[in-house]
């Protein structure tokens, strides 16, 4: 998708990932044909709520973990000194950007207000369609949202960042949470394939996250280097994954 100027959707499937199986057949073949790869985020401390959770992951891919901890009152020496880059919105970051955050989270509302995203309610998005709203009528009032309408690009959209934060446990119209993000992947995917007008110009995103991760699920989502590295000088040298690293050092509490 999208090989000229183009608008962004994001599907967020936050604590999903867990949950697919051979059924999800429409985000199986958007994988088939879609770039894919795997980001990292930090375990959860014990203390930690879900919703503290949820708006913490989200600001680590957002890139507003400074701001996060600002907000949280943990400010450390190196994030005090970023307080302009704190501050920014996204719109000041992201060269007059126009994005929109859709969640019923109300802790990530909170969050994505003081960021400068437009936080919108599901229901706000499909309160002007009267019958029963499918997966396929809620894929269209999300290209509206981005200038998509009747299979056309708009001069003007209202946003140029869509993220959809659809959160385990979530039921819209009797499909839950990831048999949602299913059917709207197989919908969006339909109506913006490539060669269309909308899919030149359409980038879309999928994004799955495994949510919490309890000392249970040590074994399956662990990847600690259990390789016994004797020689300390050789050590230095082995390689590493890039997302377990940071500022040159092993990350302690990442997966």
């Amino acid at each position: 998708m999208a090989d000229k100027p183009s608008r962004a959707l994001v599907l967020y499937g936050d604590g999903l990932a867990r949950s697919i199986d051979p059924s999800h057949t429409h985000l199986h073949s958007f994988t088939s044909r879609a770039c894919c790869g795997f980001s990292s985020l930090p375990n959860s401390p014990p203390s930690e709520t879900e919703d503290a959770r949820v708006v913490r992951e989200f600001a680590e891919l957002v890139d507003a973990s400074e701001a996060y901890l600002a907000l949280n009152g943990e400010e450390s020496s190196e994030t005090q000194s970023q307080e302009k880059h704190v501050a920014a919105t996204i719109s000041e970051r992201f060269m007059g950007m126009k994005a929109a955050v859709i969640t019923e989270n109300s802790s990530l509302k909170s969050f994505c207000n003081k960021l400068g995203f437009t936080v919108l309610e599901l229901n706000e998005v499909i309160s002007n369609i009267n019958n029963q709203v499918d997966s396929s009528a809620l894929a269209s009032e999300l290209f509206k949202l981005l200038g998509f309408q009747e299979g056309k690009t708009l001069e003007f959209s209202q946003f140029d960042l869509v993220i959809l934060h659809i959160g385990a446990g979530q039921t819209t119209n009797c499909l839950k949470d990831l048999d949602l993000v299913n059917r709207l992947v197989g919908n969006l995917v339909q109506m913006a394939h490539p060669g269309t007008e909308v899919g030149s110009r359409l980038h879309m995103s999928v994004l799955l996250s495994y949510g919490a991760v309890h000392e249970s699920d040590d074994s399956t989502f662990s990847i600690a280097d259990s390789r016994q590295e004797n020689n300390s000088k050789l050590s230095l040298i082995f390689p590493r994954q890039s997302y377990t690293i940071k500022e040159g050092k092993p990350r302690p509490n990442v997966r």
